[in-house]
């Protein structure tokens, strides 16, 4: 799965070395879901050549897993589509490797009650 931001700035470039750039930027983009980047941004929060940032969105792009809008790139909101992705599994692996599974548990003792509004709007 995603990285929090905390870990996402404090884990070091060799931790994370074992991903492919497409496999670094979407999980930057899963881990900030609800915001939309430009390429230079996605580049210099995750410590990468722009070019190579924007292969790896065109990349991702074609296999509609990002959106992009003008010059904003942001992830689909297709779970399902992100879950076929194989390097996003070897993304969830590594940081599982690295960083430990989510506790289930602690996960749900801290989830809303409530549904958020927007889901509540769908129903």
């Amino acid at each position: 799965m995603s990285i929090d931001r905390d870990t996402f700035e404090n884990t070091s470039e060799d931790e994370l070395a074992d991903l492919s750039v497409p496999d670094q930027v979407l999980g930057f983009l899963v881990a900030n879901e609800d915001r939309a980047f430009k390429a230079r941004e996605i580049a210099s929060q995750i410590g990468v050549d722009e070019g190579a940032v924007s292969t790896g969105l065109s990349r991702l792009k074609n296999r509609d897993l990002v959106e992009h809008k003008a010059t904003y790139w942001a992830v689909t909101d297709d779970e399902e589509r992100l879950d076929g992705y194989s390097g996003y599994e070897r993304a969830t692996a590594l940081f599982n490797e690295q960083l430990g599974t989510e506790d289930e548990e602690s996960w749900r003792e801290h989830a809303p009650s409530e549904p958020h509004p927007s889901v509540e709007d769908e129903q």
